[in-house]
């Protein structure tokens, strides 16, 4: 309610008492406070669709390609192979840990280990975004690489739980932050029009690190250990690393007086709040369903091995969803294929998941299409706040929308674990309706501030691009 005044600022009733933009354009001034630019006011100026939400930036050079360019898509990609990839590997780490390593633990306690390595990959936003805004990406890109593989490691020779609190929650996740949060930056730096796609190739290295990861875990945790298997996996991603750390290069110089904190006062932009919002919903919709889909369907009947190959499945078909719809959203716009897409895990969640119940083929499918329909949740995210931001002052606001998500999941994972325990009142979890609920509702929430958030930008004709 308090952003309602604001909103509302920048309408003006026009004579069929329609709400129309006066304002349509915002771009960073030296002090990084968003300005508005008033919109032109002639009817063929308002409907030419092409119009996109870019700042000055547009009439300025891009690269849009070459080896330079590519070769960071390359660097970026390697660096959210293992940053994203591992969260795939969630569901069989707490299984193996809540049957050796932590067995006198419930599962509720060890999922804070995984809780808190995501809350703390997102806070580093905090610091992270800024600092390479100042100082550029070698000064975080560095020690996050080494910090990650130690995390490895360290999980590797853990037995007890703050062990696994301390090296592979805090450190392993800060130090994620600090590989994911500048590459997602540099493309940002070579691309303009073709944003989305570059970033929509990139990302797909959580989707293949996920596959990769999953499988590498179930074949050779049995047959060599637990310790030598993640300590392979950290060698992966060391090699993966040590490319991001010869390709990523960011085009523009550092500018040490973008400050070293985060963008609160980006937050007095209802764009930019309701951005935010937005993508931070969409991320609560998708971690809930990674982290409660694999027990869901072992309680419908998905047993053993196919439970967890479930995770395969998604992370297979969200390679596809994360290419296909960025290179959809530099033609149609970025926000609107965010919508979409929005809008159809909402209709997924409600409309197959909450009607799956015991139906095998049901279960796979769902797994299929979500795990497609869910992909720009992570791809298009850097991409929406890229679009309404200076590319400059881009990694202190990407940081503080990821610093709001942060808090924001620490929050709703505990709350749909609570949600689930008590739908089944402490006994054997097999209703899972309030779960689903709570997972599609966000989806729907997103839905709702990508909406707000275009209308308040560009206008509310759903034909425009954006």
């Amino acid at each position: 309610m308090l952003l309602m005044p604001v909103m509302f600022q920048q309408f003006q009733l026009s004579g069929s008492f329609t709400l129309v933009p006066s304002y349509i354009i915002m771009e960073s001034t030296k002090d990084d406070v968003c300005t508005v630019i008033q919109a032109a006011s002639s009817e063929n100026e308002k409907n030419d669709d092409s119009q996109t939400l870019v700042d000055s930036e547009e009439s300025s050079s891009f690269p849009e390609g070459g080896w330079r360019a590519w070769l960071v898509v390359l660097g970026a990609w390697c660096a959210i192979f293992p940053t994203m990839g591992i969260m795939n590997l969630y569901g069989l780490l707490e299984d193996w840990l809540a049957e050796h390593q932590l067995h006198e633990y419930s599962k509720a306690s060890i999922s804070w280990i995984f809780s808190l390595w995501l809350f703390f990959f997102y806070l580093g936003g905090i610091q992270i975004g800024p600092i390479f805004d100042a100082h550029g990406v070698r000064y975080i890109l560095v020690p996050g690489c080494i910090g990650m593989t130690l995390s490895m490691m360290f999980l590797s020779v853990s037995h007890e739980y703050y062990q696994f609190i301390l090296g592979f929650s805090i450190l392993g996740g800060l130090s994620a932050s600090a590989v994911y949060t500048p590459s997602a930056a540099c493309i940002t730096h070579w691309f303009l029009k073709r944003r989305g796609l570059a970033t929509g190739i990139a990302t797909t290295g959580g989707g293949i690190g996920g596959i990769i990861f999953t499988n590498v875990f179930g074949i050779l945790s049995n047959r060599i250990g637990f310790p030598w298997t993640i300590r392979i996996l950290g060698f992966i991603f060391l090699a993966s690393l040590m490319v991001s750390l010869l390709t990523l290069e960011a085009r523009l110089p550092p500018s040490p007086s973008a400050g070293n904190k985060i963008d609160i006062r980006a937050l007095k932009e209802p764009v930019f709040t309701m951005t935010s919002i937005a993508v931070i919903f969409a991320e609560i919709g998708l971690i809930v369903l990674v982290t409660y889909y694999p027990s869901y369907a072992q309680s419908h009947g998905i047993t053993g091995a196919l439970s967890y190959q479930l995770m395969t499945i998604m992370s297979a078909t969200s390679i596809f969803g994360r290419v296909i719809p960025g290179v959809l959203a530099d033609i149609w716009g970025r926000f609107n294929v965010m919508f979409g897409t929005c809008a159809v895990c909402t209709i997924l969640s409600f409309g197959l998941w909450f009607t799956a119940g015991t139906d095998k083929a049901c279960i796979l499918a769902f797994a299929a299409l979500i795990g497609f329909w869910s992909g720009p949740a992570i791809s298009l995210t850097p991409v929406c706040v890229a679009q309404i931001s200076k590319t400059e002052s881009y990694g202190k606001r990407f940081g503080t929308t990821i610093a709001l998500m942060a808090f924001a999941l620490l929050v709703a994972i505990p709350v749909a674990g609570e949600i689930l325990k008590g739908q089944n009142r402490g006994k054997v979890e097999t209703e899972y309706s309030g779960l689903i609920g709570f997972s599609g509702a966000a989806y729907a929430g997103a839905c709702l501030f990508l909406f707000l958030a275009k209308g308040a930008s560009v206008g509310w004709r759903v034909t425009k691009v954006f």
